[in-house]
């Protein structure tokens, strides 16, 4: 018998199986999917198997298979298909894609660490009576035989409850042996919560998703609707019929809240992935779900690759998330890979949002979808009032950072004893730090981006590829004593705080301060239990997040994400202003937003003050119709990079004229540009964007395209299908 093996290395030249024999003593515990170890030159490699097979055609020598690595990890038919899936949608290779699919703890390389923890025990290794013929035959020896007569009663126990002296004497007398029993990181969850009485809004979703029937759905719901209550409610319904769930969230900061909500509800039934576990958690959690002890996974974008089987459904929160879409190789969309499941199970997917991407709605319109609404907020509570202020006005007053609106509202909650989000997304204490002598400003020599300045460390960094320098009181240009901060960030924002308002107790949320294991939820259950009056952060607070206490959020600089050249840059905005200001006022104390903008008369934010969805779908969906861009076009990007400038814009030249050459002339293709960001740690690139509506040529050229540069060692080449950044 032979196995075609797919080996660890993911160079495309390689990027096929390789035929070996199964040796006589594997042929019985082979399976497809199953790692193994392998020769390849000279070196043991590690390696998947795709196919078992009883012929072999060629006339050369096969090596055998040396051994298989882990004989419980298997990948069944269906992540098999969703590998191959993966790879034909992104032009990945094939070992990439399955890499993917593991954990760091799983992936197919050299495992030298053992992730698995356990309980170890102690037990009797004789009878009842040669116990008791010891213990009063050795009357002295009063610590070991307290033990035996202990072991005697409770037949095991923990090897820690005894001093290491005492298990070495017992078992040097052959009269203990130890026993190992594996445990998981994250478990003991008790089932605390019963399950809440619906609205009509939430009655009438939970009533249309049809179960065992493949069809996607897309829930509508304004924030504080009870959309989550509806999710557990489904995968409730789903777990009693002997089917499983996955649902997704796009933050780890969102996990937090969801995951507690779930433990309370279902308890131990539950596994969670995210990025933010250990590689030994990540280990447990892979094994429940993948040994069949849990019913229900809860995760991020990696979630939807998880081992579960008899899939029930599948639940995307936050649909219009762009966390979905991975930016690196294989750059894939999670609700891509969520429909392949959705289809090979016959089962419903369903994506919920109170700010769906306009690509969702555009198919619930057409009936491509099926739509959900659920249009009010449960119980009393209601949308929270929304104020925009003109800063250019507040600047005319010296109010820079915050308008005296803003600051008069948050004393007036701090006084009620009620809670404030504060909003700001760009981390860091100043956008820009430059010479007001010279005109010096700090850039990154590696990238084609300003430097941030981080006044706690006081160093300037480069949030792409982590280039740090300390910041010295002079110009390193003129030696002046001249350097000036210019633009906000969220570290700078938390200082102005504490000036104006120093009573306040004041914390801060972004990439900076949760770099350590668990401080989401520390950070989250800290403001929870109203340890601080206002939490202030990025978007990772916009989402999510349930504090019956606040309400007062204000979003400091609106003109953030609006001013950024990208035709989604309004959608954008909406979702993160919509979202962020669905945190106020979600108990019975009525809610209220102020909005901090250079642009008071922008169109986007005027929906976002009228809580009106409709309106800015409607507007938006105008410009993208004239301007020929998605729901109405699909989207491709192609971009070289090279450490060598003058290489990388030849080859996106040549790029540019065999796609003219072979492409439909429906399809438009626009550039040759630079990249939104030029240069990232010394490579340069260049790009090439095509718009089409159907193009069978398409795919086929890409593909070509892909092989042509496989060899190339000077330039590489990135093919993005539905790109989210252009």
């Amino acid at each position: 018998m032979y196995a075609e093996v797919l080996i660890e290395y993911s160079a495309k030249s390689i990027d096929k199986t390789f035929t070996y024999l199964i040796p006589e003593s594997l042929k019985d515990d082979l399976q497809i999917g199953m790692k193994v170890l392998v020769p390849f030159g000279n070196k043991i490699i590690n390696g998947f198997v795709t196919n078992i097979k009883d012929e072999y055609q060629e006339d050369y020598e096969l090596k055998e298979i040396k051994d298989v690595v882990d004989k419980y990890l298997v990948l069944n038919d269906e992540l098999l298909k969703l590998g191959t899936y993966l790879q034909e949608e992104t032009l990945c290779t094939k070992i990439m894609a399955y890499q993917t699919m593991l954990p760091s703890s799983l992936k197919v390389k050299k495992q030298k660490n053992n992730y698995s923890k356990y309980l170890v025990y102690l037990e009797l290794s004789k009878n009842e009576l040669e116990i008791n013929e010891y213990i009063v035959s050795h009357p002295s020896r009063k610590k070991q035989n307290e033990a035996l007569e202990l072991l005697l009663k409770e037949k095991r126990i923990l090897k820690n409850t005894f001093s290491s002296n005492i298990v070495k004497a017992l078992k040097e007398e052959k009269l203990v042996k130890e026993t190992k029993e594996q445990i998981y990181r994250l478990n003991n969850k008790k089932v605390v919560e019963e399950k809440k009485e619906l609205s009509l809004d939430q009655q009438k979703a939970l009533e249309s998703v049809v179960l065992n029937k493949e069809d996607t759905y897309l829930l509508h719901g304004v924030t504080g609707s009870g959309k989550t209550e509806v999710y557990m409610q489904l995968i409730e319904k789903v777990v009693k019929s002997g089917q499983t769930a996955i649902m997704l969230v796009p933050e780890i900061s969102l996990t937090t809240q969801i995951i507690n909500n779930f433990y309370n509800r279902f308890g131990n039934d539950v596994a969670i992935f995210h990025s933010a576990l250990s590689d030994g958690e990540k280990y447990d959690e892979y094994l429940k779900i993948l040994r069949g002890e849990v019913h229900i996974v809860i995760g991020t974008r990696s979630a939807i690759f998880t081992p579960l089987k008899n899939i029930g459904i599948i639940i995307i929160d936050e649909e219009h998330s762009e966390t979905y879409k991975q930016e690196t190789s294989p750059r894939y969309h999670a609700i891509d890979m969520a429909k392949f499941r959705s289809h090979y199970h016959h089962i419903p997917l369903v994506l919920g949002s109170a700010t769906p991407s306009l690509e969702s709605m555009a198919r619930a319109k057409k009936g491509v979808y099926k739509y959900l609404s659920m249009p009010k907020r449960i119980g009393k509570a209601i949308l929270p009032r929304i104020l925009i202020v003109n800063m250019i006005e507040e600047m005319k007053k010296r109010n820079v950072i915050l308008s005296s609106v803003l600051k008069d509202k948050i004393v007036d909650r701090l006084i009620k004893k009620e809670q404030i989000i504060l909003l700001l997304n760009r981390r860091g204490y100043s956008t820009v730090i430059t010479c007001k002598t010279c005109g010096y400003t700090y850039k990154c020599p590696h990238c084609d981006i300003t430097l941030t300045y981080h006044k706690t460390s006081n160093n300037l960094r480069c949030h792409y590829c982590g280039y740090t320098i300390f910041k010295g009181e002079r110009c390193p240009e003129c030696h002046d004593k001249s350097l000036v901060d210019y633009g906000v960030g969220t570290e700078k924002l938390e200082q102005e705080i504490n000036r104006l308002i120093p009573s306040a107790r004041t914390i801060r949320m972004d990439a900076d301060t949760t770099r350590n294991k668990g401080a989401h939820e520390d950070i989250i259950n800290r403001f929870k239990n109203h340890e601080y009056d206002i939490l202030l952060g990025t978007q990772m607070i916009s989402k999510g997040l349930n504090f019956p206490l606040v309400t007062l959020v204000g979003i400091v600089n609106a003109d953030a994400t609006l001013n950024i050249p990208d035709f989604r840059s309004g959608e954008r905005t909406y979702a993160l202003l919509s979202q962020v200001a669905g945190r106020a006022g979600r108990s019975d104390i009525p809610g209220e937003v102020i909005i901090q903008t250079m642009n008071p008369d922008n169109f986007t934010l005027k929906c976002v003050a009228r809580h009106d969805y409709e309106r800015f779908y409607n507007y938006e969906m105008e410009n993208r119709h004239k301007l020929d861009y998605p729901p109405y076009y699909y989207l491709t990007s192609v971009k070289t990079s090279s450490k060598d400038y003058e290489l990388a814009l030849k080859e996106i030249n040549k790029i540019k004229n065999y796609l003219s050459s072979k492409l439909n002339k429906t399809s438009i293709i626009l550039g040759p540009t630079t990249a939104s960001v030029f240069k990232i740690n010394n490579i340069y690139r260049f790009q090439i964007i095509i718009k089409y509506k159907q193009d069978d040529n398409l795919f086929k050229t890409l593909k070509e395209l892909d092989r042509i540069y496989v060899s190339n060692l000077k330039v590489n080449i990135e093919i993005d299908n539905n790109p989210l950044q252009v």
